[in-house]
This record gives C-alpha cells, sequence and structure tokens, in this order.
C-alpha cells in the first residue's frame, strides 16, 4: 500500500515517492486509490497520468488500482474508472479501501468484470481482480465466485487474478470448515484447525 492510502489524497511527488520506497524495500505489489476528485470532476486525464507514473514507479511489481467505487456515484463512473484504471497499466482493480461504505457490492463487482471481459477482448492482456470490503461470509463469497465464473470463465478462478480483500471472510471460512470436520460450529474467537 502506498501513495496516499487509505484516501489517496496528497501530492504526486509523495505517491511516486511513497511508491519507489515501497518497491525498494522488496514490495511485490502496491496499491493505490484514484483521485476520485479529479475523477468525478471530469478531469480523466490527470487520473490517468497518475496510474501511468505510479505504475512507472512500481518497476517490476504489480499494481492494484483502488477505484473506491462507494464514491464513484453510478455504475457508469464505475465502468469507466475500471477501463481508465486498466488502459493506464493496472494490473488489478480493487473495489475500495474497505474504509468507505459501500464497499464490495455484487453489482458493483459486476460492472468491474464486465469491464475486464471487454477490456481483454479489445486488448489481449488480462487484468485481475479484487472485490475489498464487506464481504464477510462463505456463502456470500460464493456469489462474487459464481459471478466471477460467469462472466470471465475459469481462467480468472486463481489467486493470480482474483482475490477477496474481506479480513473477516476468513473467520467465517475457517468456521465453516470446522462445521464440515466436526458437524458443529468452534468459537468465533477460535481458528485453530489442528
Amino acid at each position: 500500500v502506498a501513495t496516499g492510502f487509505p484516501s489517496g489524497q496528497t501530492f504526486r511527488d509523495i505517491k511516486l515517492a511513497e511508491t519507489r520506497a515501497a518497491v525498494d524495500a522488496g514490495a511485490d505489489e502496491i496499491d493505490m486509490v484514484i483521485d476520485r476528485g479529479a475523477f468525478l470532476s471530469g478531469d480523466y486525464a490527470t487520473v490517468f497520468e497518475e496510474i501511468v507514473e505510479v505504475k512507472d514507479a512500481c518497476g517490476a511489481a504489480h499494481l492494484k488500482v483502488i477505484l473506491e467505487t462507494g464514491e464513484l456515484e453510478t455504475y457508469d463512473n464505475v465502468r469507466r474508472a475500471s477501463i481508465l484504471a486498466m488502459a493506464a497499466g493496472a494490473d488489478f482493480i480493487k473495489t475500495s479501501t474497505g474504509k468507505v461504505v459501500p464497499a464490495a457490492t455484487l453489482p458493483v463487482t459486476l460492472v468491474m468484470l464486465e469491464a475486464i471481459r471487454d477490456f481483454e477482448r479489445a486488448t489481449g492482456r488480462q487484468v485481475g481482480m479484487k472485490p475489498a470490503g464487506g464481504i464477510r461470509t462463505a456463502k456470500e463469497a460464493i456469489q462474487y465466485l459464481v459471478v466471477l465464473y460467469e462472466t470471465l470463465g475459469p481462467r480468472w478462478m486463481t489467486p493470480d487474478w482474483f482475490r477477496f480483500g474481506a479480513s473477516s471472510l476468513l473467520n467465517d471460512v475457517l468456521m465453516q470448515i470446522q462445521f464440515q470436520r466436526s458437524g458443529r460450529y468452534q468459537d468465533p474467537d477460535d481458528f485453530t484447525l489442528d
């Protein structure tokens, strides 16, 4: 994570310096948040240029571009921001930081997945997706995986191309595994699977 996370509201030279410092320290992935103010005011060139510069500062590290979809107001804006981020070089697009409500939702995720599909068809470049924030249960995660599979197919069904950003999801997955093994749910504060 770099570039003034979670707001992304800092000077570009600071964002670039943070990115370079993280990569120099060994980071192999960088998360950046788009400038929603510039995007919502229609200054798409500024958003595009900033992503290009951060991607360049990443060197060999992968760039995940966070759209903060809860602030983008419309599905059309989510699609536009998705395409813009991918065209600027994003290796992954991500719904949100998890700090803004709403974070990941199925409709927004579908819009982003369709943008990824259309972008790959137009360019031949595969881009990853990360819905983040608000996905708390294994049952919810399965819904996202179904939408992913139906929209993009089996090539995206790996952590190289699709990931969840949902810390509380892990707890529920561990509880479901324990239930499958023992027939009972473990205490939510005990997640050892030994």
